[in-house]
């Protein structure tokens, strides 16, 4: 992409920085959460090609950083590229973003620019929607994760929580 590309939002606006943003199933749920949840706002998709050049994900970021109706995105592909290039932009990066080297959320929060990692939280909240209540200490559960890639790092962070014990 090109700084032509970037058009200031004239309402509030998330963006979705992947790779065919308009074919994703977000474009059609985030109009009904906006409306679920009486939310102004609009989404936009940008897409860029997999290792896209840094310049690429720093002018992205620096638009959004700097249109006040831009509110921040949502990555997919491109966490750990645009984490790379662009972590010295951000005002705030939360624990799980430093940890795992990616960013899949942006988003401000009085006047700064922040950046997280979302996946241990989602898959945390997933897998405690289907385990039973008390599973792990009435069975003795043990978790087996097949895998290295993003899914298998964001479980295994999750169930390194106290919480969960030894």
């Amino acid at each position: 992409m090109n700084s032509n590309s970037y058009i200031p939002a004239t309402s509030p606006t998330m963006y979705f920085i992947g790779v065919t943003t308009s074919q994703s199933s977000i474009m059609k749920v985030f109009p009904k959460w906006t409306k679920a949840l009486n939310l102004d706002a609009t989404i936009k998709g940008f897409d860029f090609v997999p290792h896209s050049p840094d310049e690429d994900y720093r002018e992205v970021v620096e638009f959004i950083k700097n249109d006040p109706q831009s509110l921040g995105a949502l990555v997919t592909t491109h966490k750990i590229d645009l984490y790379n290039a662009c972590k010295d932009m951000f005002d705030y990066l939360d624990p799980y973003a430093v940890q795992l080297g990616e960013i899949s959320s942006i988003s401000k929060k009085d006047g700064k620019l922040c950046g997280h990692a979302k996946d241990p939280i989602s898959s945390g909240l997933a897998l405690e929607n289907f385990v039973p209540d008390n599973y792990w200490e009435d069975y003795d559960g043990d978790v087996l994760i097949l895998g290295a890639g993003g899914s298998a790092l964001a479980m295994s962070i999750y169930l390194i929580q106290e919480k969960f014990g030894d």
